[in-house]
């Protein structure tokens, strides 16, 4: 490929097909340290085969599904890679401490009003206690990943503190559920 001369050495031709390893955080996260990447975006049948075979360093997917080309996967690879490059974001370290940067969903976010329709901002958030607002996030980030994701939690080996604040959601969850049953 005359692009992958161009780029010259250390260029990584990466091919975005439904058969290619399932792009996820780790990947980004591998993929963002190569310096060059050549993206190869078939339609909707793919691409030759032997293109495949002699030009092609890795396939990546972005997920189980058929779209019509790979443009729409690339965009997503080049969005989620860019986060990692200094510059990028706002705040240089958004891009570890955001969703699945630990392997979890992210925790519940709250802007402005405190009150909205008679929902509060949980008052720990408000509280300028910065120990105490780094617990809560831990806590809601694994409760919201154990109820909406349990699988990412198989893969995770859990310290002491988020194996306690995931027990204790668990808890405060089960109540929740207990109180509102009651209601119904």
């Amino acid at each position: 490929m005359q692009q992958k001369a161009a780029a010259g050495e250390g260029a990584k031709v990466i091919y975005l097909s439904p058969q290619g390893r399932k792009l996820d955080q780790a990947g980004v996260s591998e993929l963002a340290t190569n310096q060059k990447l050549i993206l190869v975006c078939g339609r909707y049948e793919g691409i030759d085969e032997r293109v495949i075979q002699t030009e092609i360093d890795e396939e990546w997917s972005i997920g189980d599904y058929v779209l019509s080309g790979g443009e729409l996967p690339a965009m997503t690879l080049i969005d989620s890679v860019s986060r990692f490059i200094p510059g990028v974001l706002g705040h240089e370290a958004s891009a570890t401490e955001d969703s699945f940067a630990e392997g979890l969903l992210d925790c519940p976010h709250y802007t402005r009003p405190e009150v909205l329709e008679g929902m509060e901002v949980p008052s720990v958030l408000l509280s300028g206690n910065h120990a105490e607002i780094r617990r809560w996030r831990l806590k809601q980030s694994l409760g919201r990943t154990w109820l909406r994701r349990p699988e990412l939690l198989e893969n995770l080996a859990l310290t002491e503190e988020q194996a306690r604040l995931l027990a204790e959601f668990k808890t405060e969850h089960a109540q929740q559920q207990h109180k509102h049953d009651g209601m119904a």
